[in-house]
């Protein structure tokens, strides 16, 4: 099933090879959301009552899928993640064009349960998986698998014994996978400041014994910081790193993200919540590659977005000035 004219392939061939520009800097929308929040993952519904419960208050599954609709057909994203209902769903009704990568989360970790009054991400991560691999491949052959390192033997050690268990079946029927490795959701004898240097390590630990035709095609990493991001993508340039776009925050951040994370030898960002609570989704990616080119700063791309928003008649959540602020934590520390 592997289609070498897709985007995502053109752009990981050429990032291999040495002839990377960033116009082959590979933009995702994360919408596998339902798959840790559970119902209210689509997010609320403009106006709803307050209340944690009840009908009216959040996006109904066909107002999520709409928006994965509208970004296939946009093309500017080159990878569409979903759970695999919702990628079945566009896979089988002709939603997705030929040149998109359609990508199945292959796990839901223990981690990733966070729906209303859940605690479950305060414990070491378990390993866990909902979705049958055999069953995803007659319409994707690229699935994201997450795992978590909490510096806790046993659940670390688990952990790993399901990645390889994983990785044999998906090599058994011709399935590719990314991975993404979280920071420690529930850290044992770790300090805050050893926290990247723990995660890189255990990345480069972790598939040093994997060969080639099991490795994943890139990573999808929490962006900790330049200097860790720098240590990683030059320790090993045949190893594609991305990021990811944690919590929501400020246009500022998304953007700001975005650039340094390129700036430090990232190639790859899968954006969820930025991008899924944006008030204008298509908007905010358009100005995702301009940033990439250096042809807007993010502090301009937040002041283009919120013209954009104005020309279309949309309310902004946040004021211009308000938008233009760093929240991010490790963005503000640099």
């Amino acid at each position: 099933m592997t289609d070498h004219t897709r985007r995502l392939d053109r752009k990981l061939n050429a990032i291999r090879e040495g002839r990377y520009t960033p116009d082959d800097f590979v933009i995702a929308d994360a919408k596998d959301a339902d798959m840790g929040f559970g119902l209210t993952a689509a997010g609320t519904v403009d106006g709803a009552p307050d209340g944690l419960l009840g009908p009216g208050r959040y996006q109904s599954r066909g107002r999520y899928l709409e928006a994965m609709r509208a970004q296939a057909d946009h093309g500017v994203v080159d990878i569409l993640l979903t759970s695999a209902s919702n990628g079945e769903r566009l896979a089988t009704d002709g939603s997705l064009p030929d040149d998109l990568t359609l990508a199945i989360r292959a796990n839901d970790t223990s981690d990733v349960w966070v729906g209303r009054g859940a605690g479950y991400a305060t414990m070491p991560s378990r390993p866990f998986r909902t979705v049958d691999l055999a069953a995803v491949r007659p319409f994707c052959d690229l699935v994201l698998y997450s795992i978590t390192f909490n510096n806790d033997l046993e659940a670390d050690l688990v952990s790993l014994e399901a990645y390889a268990e994983f990785r044999r079946e998906a090599a058994a029927i011709g399935m590719r996978h990314f991975l993404e490795v979280f920071n420690p959701n529930a850290p044992s004898r770790l300090e805050p400041e050893q926290v990247a240097a723990f995660v890189n390590d255990s990345i480069v630990r972790a598939l040093a014994g994997v060969t080639a035709g099991q490795r994943p095609v890139f990573l999808k990493l929490g962006y900790n910081g330049a200097d860790a991001l720098l240590e990683l993508t030059e320790h090993d340039p045949s190893l594609v790193v991305g990021v990811y776009g944690g919590t929501m925050g400020t246009t500022r951040d998304t953007f700001e993200l975005l650039h340094r994370a390129h700036l430090h030898g990232a190639r790859v960002a899968l954006f969820g919540r930025k991008i899924q609570h944006a008030e204008s989704q298509l908007d905010l990616v358009d100005l995702m590659r301009p940033v990439l080119r250096r042809e807007l700063s993010p502090a301009d791309a937040v002041r283009r977005y919120h013209r954009s928003l104005s020309d279309a008649g949309i309310g902004p959540r946040r004021s211009l000035e308000d938008d233009l602020e760093l929240t991010d934590r490790v963005l503000r520390s640099e």
